[in-house]
């Protein structure tokens, strides 16, 4: 299987690349348990699904796979995580592992979204909203893969206007 070239081009890793219409899954990938999210087809909404236990790779990818159709997605996006330095850790590497199993796995792109501090954020506002901390453990990694998303979607929005902003500015 290392031998194989992945399904996705390497350039569909690039964020403006991705597609701006119909449903994305993202995950947020820990070393217990992935957070898994997906956004509307307009990609307006994201909104957190559930949480799957990591176990063996072939459990986890019969389950995306299944959230995929399920859904309809049009892409993967998984969380990326870096140290608050920008530098990257050893769970980066992990992720830029299972992203490329992924994309020699599944029928959609796959990129990668930085996720430094989601989890944090996830905590933070699930304690905001009143959720009480046995249930916060429950919900934080499918709330991260949200905030994952939502980044993602963000930066893809962002770089498109600044990418038409370019051409105006030579004028």
């Amino acid at each position: 299987m290392q031998d194989q070239e992945p399904i996705n081009n390497p350039e569909l890793t690039d964020v403006f690349l991705a597609p701006n219409e119909g449903r994305l899954v993202a995950l947020d990938l820990g070393t217990k348990r992935i957070g898994v999210a997906v956004s509307d087809e307009l990609q307006f909404t994201v909104r957190p699904l559930r949480v799957i236990e990591r176990n063996s790779w072939k459990k986890v990818l019969k389950q995306i796979i299944r959230i995929l159709e399920e859904f309809d997605a049009v892409a993967l996006v998984l969380g990326l995580p870096y140290n608050t330095d920008g530098s990257e850790s050893d769970m980066s590497q992990e992720a830029r592992r299972l992203a490329r199993n992924f994309s020699l796995s599944v029928k959609v792109p796959v990129y990668l979204q930085d996720e430094r501090l989601t989890s944090y954020a996830a905590t933070g506002y699930l304690r905001k909203i009143g959720v009480d901390e046995k249930d916060i453990r429950k919900r934080v990694d499918s709330e991260a893969a949200a905030i994952i998303l939502s980044d993602f979607i963000t930066l893809r929005k962002q770089k498109a206007e600044n990418r038409k902003k370019k051409p105006e500015a030579r004028s």
